[in-house]
């Protein structure tokens, strides 16, 4: 079931959001400081590319000091915006039936995008 729903998921919207992930943390790479930030949007993009069949995980050594500043720094500047779309892009999959499973994934994803550094989808 989670294949077809990744399958579909690819279709309507997911490769697009791939593609955009893939550009940012390019551009994020090209500096020296950039490239954790860089890092963790490929991280996104790729569980944004099939999100059906993986959950949220938290790692161990999330609690670090470094990724509490990185996630402080990654909220400021793009988590809160990408968490935002994620849950307008929830509650407008959420309107009719079929979008029940699209709204549950855009869900998963919105603390993926607003915290990333420590947390993995698997």
């Amino acid at each position: 079931m989670s294949l077809i729903g990744n399958i579909l998921w690819i279709i309507l919207g997911g490769l697009w959001s791939f593609l955009g992930y893939a550009i940012g943390g390019f551009f994020l790479c090209l500096t020296i400081v950039g490239i954790p930030f860089g890092v963790q949007a490929y991280k996104i993009g790729v569980a944004t590319l099939t999100p059906f069949g993986r959950k949220l995980v938290t790692r161990e050594e999330a609690d670090s000091p470094l990724r509490l500043v990185f996630n402080v720094i990654w909220i400021v500047f793009f988590g809160w915006e990408i968490a935002l779309a994620h849950l307008s892009m929830a509650l407008m999959c959420a309107i009719t039936i079929i979008g029940i499973p699209f709204a549950v994934q855009h869900l998963k994803l919105a603390p993926l995008s607003l915290v990333p550094f420590g947390r993995d989808l698997k």
